[in-house]
């Protein structure tokens, strides 16, 4: 398997020893093994309580790992194919901007895709760095954002040659990669990071015939959130970095924002669920592309319903797709993707990850079985027999093209008022406006907000998208700049 033996789980081997030596616990967690707590004990068990504890010297630090969270990240480098792995607590959000935040500062451009989460926007309001947008083609039968054509991203860095670094998704919520490699390539050429967004990405590193992953692409960084497809706890992520960046550098970053009390349940599913990656990976993720290919092909025969793969590649804005992505179109049944999400969850007890304005999304992982596929493909058969209407007037563009006026830095923090929503068409926004998920902002602070833009966040409320990030939480008013406050502080952008 390499230097490392990959069938190791350093974290969780120790925690289980820890456990085995019966401590009398005069730190914290105040709960002490649960015994202060018994409601906490029924609800997760002692198994798990029993191993909730702080960073002890038998348990390493992973502010500054030493001893056991050092090798497990040594083994995650190895599986993953990085130069480093850190062990992330704070989600794939803590990873990417840890990214973001370890490649530029405050003034630096940074060449991104305008559909990228909202971590990457909060990031730059944290460190004043300026976003390049290279704006994503859309298709507009599905109402996605594709992904980054090489000449775009070629063009803009021509017309940006002091952007320090290039942001790219791979792949996309939807499973839309870009031609990677030649993105890298071309970065590099001009002495620019290349940072990849791998959220939805974990299997890249272990199935047979997927997309390229990021550290084989040449990548210099990727945040890959390992409780998506690679099977642990919600909130753990693995942040990677290839041989040109500084880890010192890199560790410093990431405790500026860091917890100093790591959850070991966290550290442990991380080091868990890499060791099976890396044991039985490819094994498994055959058997979830094989289901996911199974469900559309069945979803495809109902009719109505459109279930999309590998078809749309394009070798440019497409440059590869994710067959492990479920993405069904709804429009032609005449429903939103978020009212057959609502429906699915409401009337047949199934739990969609994501609804939009045009789609619905399964995200088939690891933990699926057929049978749930089975339930799946029947409950759409009958939305489409009982729901069946007329599509005429149906939005179809879940992504618009911001017009950037401010910096996200200079916009959140500007002397701001709230106005009600209808009467903000032509200001300067000071907030995020987003459907989550996907969490790709409709809406980042220091953008135009237009009447296309009013439009559609009206229309997505009322469909029934989560909308979240204003300061007021009905979405009734916004916070834009005060007028006098444009231009008076705001440097060219």
């Amino acid at each position: 398997m390499g230097r490392y033996n990959q069938s190791r789980a350093p974290v969780y081997e120790a925690l289980e020893e820890f456990r085995s030596n019966r401590i009398v616990p005069f730190d914290v967690p105040g709960h002490k093994r649960g015994r202060g707590n018994p409601e906490l004990v029924r609800l997760l068990g002692q198994q798990c309580v029993g191993i909730d504890v702080n960073s002890m010297k038998p348990l390493d630090n992973l502010c500054h790992p030493v001893s056991i969270i050092c090798e497990a990240e040594e083994l995650a480098a190895e599986a993953f194919g990085a130069a480093y792995a850190f062990l992330m607590v704070g989600g794939t959000t803590s990873s990417v901007q840890s990214m973001v935040l370890s490649a530029c500062k405050k003034g630096d451009k940074i060449i991104l895709p305008r559909n990228v989460h909202r971590s990457v926007i909060n990031a730059l309001v944290l460190n004043g760095a300026i976003p390049i947008y290279v704006n994503p083609e859309l298709d507009s039968r599905l109402g996605i954002a594709l992904g980054m054509k090489v000449s775009q991203v070629e063009k803009t860095i021509r017309e940006n040659p002091d952007a320090v670094a290039v942001l790219v998704n791979n792949p996309t919520y939807y499973g839309i990669c870009s031609d990677l490699r030649s993105i890298v390539r071309l970065a590099h050429a001009h002495g620019m990071k290349v940072l990849a967004d791998e959220a939805h990405g974990t299997h890249f590193y272990f199935g047979e015939n997927m997309p390229v992953s990021a550290m084989a692409a040449g990548a210099d960084m990727a945040s890959v959130s390992m409780h998506k497809s690679g099977g642990s706890l919600t909130q753990s992520s693995f942040l990677l970095t290839g041989p040109d960046m500084n880890p010192g550098y890199v560790r410093q970053i990431i405790n500026l924002t860091q917890t100093t009390s790591a959850s070991y349940l966290l550290l442990a599913s991380l080091d868990i669920s890499r060791r099976n990656l890396a044991l039985r990976g490819r094994e498994e993720f055959a058997k979830v592309t094989a289901l996911a290919e199974y469900a559309r092909e069945e979803i495809n025969k109902i009719g109505g319903y459109y279930a999309y793969t590998s078809e749309l590649v394009n070798n440019d804005s497409i440059f590869d797709f994710d067959k492990t992505k479920l993405t069904v179109n709804t429009l032609d049944i005449g429903l939103a993707g978020i009212e057959v999400y609502d429906i699915l969850r409401d009337e047949y007890d199934i739990q969609m990850e994501l609804g939009d304005i045009a789609n619905v999304l399964a995200y088939i992982s690891i933990g699926d079985r057929e049978r749930d596929i089975e339930r799946l493909i029947s409950a759409l058969v009958e939305i489409k027999r009982k729901y069946l209407r007329d599509n005429t007037g149906m939005y179809t563009q879940e992504y618009i093209e911001p017009k950037v006026a401010v910096s996200p830095q200079n916009a959140f923090y500007a002397e701001k008022e709230a106005l009600p929503l209808m009467e903000t068409r032509g200001r300067i926004c000071s907030e995020f406006v987003m459907c989550y998920p996907p969490g790709i902002p409709i809406l980042a602070p220091g953008e135009e907000i237009t009447e296309e833009i009013l439009e559609y966040i009206v229309y997505a409320r009322e469909k029934g998208c989560s909308m979240t990030g204003p300061e007021d939480a009905g979405i009734e008013r916004l916070n834009v700049l005060k007028e006098e406050w444009i231009g008076r502080k705001e440097p060219s952008v």
